[in-house]
């Protein structure tokens, strides 16, 4: 009698291996490559550390790990400066900015990715013209139009401009709109809903990552921001976090606490560090999204 049993059970799964990646010196020196090149970029940040926690006298030696350690400068720079004032103005600017830029910049996409109307390619075409002008063409008609409407020495000329939105956030919130399949956007129109409607309770809840790109895209830019304030801002208590911290240092020449500024600088630097370390995937995201879909 013939033996069945082998014949109806179930072939057993071959595990395939994958073949393990060679070692070849091409490999290797595109590795020690990345490896100087992440050296390089993380010896100023180490180079700031080491200053902040050196005394005045040790401020300019060759050392990289102090002899001493002086965590005092971190609470001196907060006792002996406005660092807490500059903060404060540096938070409410920033949250104005990107309030302002994240909701005014997908408002203007959504037309450009679910929309048809005359022209529609060339005003796109014009509004992507416009990152191809540098900041300091802009600088001075903009300079004037602010002074115009009375609004030097105020938080308005460092926000109040993103309500127009951003070239650039426009253009990477449209290609993630155009990955959103139009069925659902019809079905909200006939279910009754209006262009606005569909925008607001449909479309920004799926793009909830491309927002989020464009926050802590604008986080970063405004936080560290020095230009804007240095232009606009000449009152001491309307000081940004980076323009408080360079007018502190300037202000005593070469008698200037650079343990301080150092300290202070470290201390400016941590919101930012948080912010890229909670929010890097989204960043990643939102740099792959605008190659997305042309």
């Amino acid at each position: 009698m013939l033996d069945t049993a082998g014949i109806f059970e179930a072939p057993a799964e071959r595990q395939i291996e994958e073949p393990r990646p060679r070692l070849t010196v091409w490999r290797v020196l595109i590795y020690a490559a990345l490896a100087a090149l992440a050296i390089f970029y993380v010896v100023p940040f180490v180079w700031l550390l080491s200053t902040s926690l050196k005394t005045p006298e040790t401020i300019f030696d060759n050392r990289l790990i102090p002899a001493a350690l002086r965590w005092q400068n971190y609470a001196d720079v907060i006792q002996q400066t406005d660092f807490l004032r500059w903060t404060l103005n540096s938070a409410i600017v920033t949250l104005l900015a990107i309030v302002s830029i994240t909701l005014s910049s997908a408002l203007v996409a959504y037309p450009f990715a679910k929309l048809r109307f005359p022209l529609k390619r060339t005003l796109f075409a014009l509004i992507l013209g416009t990152m191809m002008l540098p900041s300091s063409v802009t600088m001075v008609p903009t300079f004037l139009i602010w002074r115009q409407l009375g609004t030097i020495n105020t938080f308005w000329p460092l926000w109040a401009g993103n309500l127009f939105g951003s070239a650039f956030y426009i253009f990477m919130l449209r290609q993630f709109l155009m990955t959103i399949p139009d069925d659902l956007r019809d079905a909200a129109l006939v279910d009754g809903a209006s262009q606005l409607r569909t925008f607001w309770d449909v479309m920004l809840p799926l793009i909830q990552p491309a927002l989020i790109a464009v926050a802590l895209f604008e986080f970063v830019a405004k936080w560290n921001d020095y230009l804007t304030p240095l232009i606009y801002l000449n009152r001491p208590a309307l000081y940004t976090l980076s323009l408080g911290l360079a007018t502190f240092v300037e202000s005593e020449g070469l008698d200037s606490r650079w343990d301080l500024w150092m300290a202070g600088s470290v201390l400016a630097m941590l919101p930012v560090l948080i912010v890229f370390l909670l929010g890097q995937r989204f960043f990643v995201e939102g740099i792959a999204t605008t190659g997305i879909k042309g």
